[in-house]
């Protein structure tokens, strides 16, 4: 294996808990190098399954956190000036296709939209990318895969996916596991006993109620896993559903007082 892969690899195995037939699904699509795009609430576990998966496959995996300030630029590549004139600079999804890695393009529609039709060309049987600026065509390496994500819950329809993009691609739902499920994953990964995890999970049940009657996303999992390091740090429960799963969400006073409410009943 070359180096330019070996930095890319993930030496140790992300912690991850299968929801389904999700694993297995995502095999089956890079065993065909068929782009795959996961759909799901914000901090469900999307992007510790693309982890999960890169060291599953022991295949690299780039990942780049899309904003509506990342253009093709970013992206493909760009000229950049230096002592000796001016000089090439591969963007992160062309060392992909180069050395055959797993392209991760996180939360995808923030971009914007002439950058994602840049990778229309990589997502189709021709498996190539264009650099205009350099007049170069670079085929994919036979192992390279791209994967995008978003969360199709708060997004304007100004921001979705267009068709022609969306039906290149395999897909893929997440959500949030069952409670059960859900509290042992908090416990595992936030240092605490199952039973405390779970009374964080129904505050965050509570919370995800309110999505759509005050509030745009509910408690993700990850918030919960910061709920409970900040437990393990020694913190009050209450303390620290407030700092990790209350003030982040809302500043409205009435959506506050419900869920420190919540709060109250979970750990009473």
């Amino acid at each position: 294996m070359t180096d330019s892969r070996r930095q890319y690899l993930i030496d140790t195995e992300p912690f991850y808990r299968p929801a389904g037939a999700e694993i297995a699904q995502f095999e089956a699509a890079w065993s065909r190098r068929l782009p795959v795009m996961l759909k799901g609430p914000t901090g469900c576990g999307k992007s510790r399954f693309v982890e999960h998966m890169a060291w599953r496959l022991g295949q690299p995996l780039i990942t780049v956190a899309c904003n509506e300030d990342v253009t093709a630029s970013d992206l493909v590549g760009r000229y950049l000036l230096d002592a000796d004139g001016t000089r090439w600079q591969d963007g992160p999804l062309t060392v992909a296709a180069r050395i055959g890695a797993i392209c991760y393009l996180d939360e995808i529609v923030e971009a914007r939209q002439d950058t994602v039709v840049a990778i229309h060309p990589l997502t189709d049987h021709r498996r190539v990318l264009p650099l205009d600026k350099k007049g170069e065509l670079v085929r994919a390496h036979p192992d390279f895969h791209l994967v995008i994500s978003y969360n199709p819950g708060y997004q304007s329809l100004m921001k979705d996916l267009k068709q022609s993009t969306k039906q290149r691609f395999t897909g893929l739902d997440f959500d949030y596991l069952p409670a059960e499920a859900e509290a042992s994953i908090v416990a595992a990964e936030g240092g605490i006993e199952t039973a405390l995890a779970a009374r964080l999970v129904d505050v965050a049940a509570k919370a995800r109620a309110l999505k759509g009657h005050g509030l745009d996303e509910g408690a993700s999992t990850r918030l919960l896993v910061y709920a409970a390091q900040l437990i393990a740090a020694g913190m009050s429960p209450p303390d620290a559903c407030a700092m990790a799963m209350v003030r982040p969400l809302t500043d409205d006073p009435d959506i506050r007082a419900t869920l420190a409410h919540a709060i109250d009943l979970a750990f009473a």
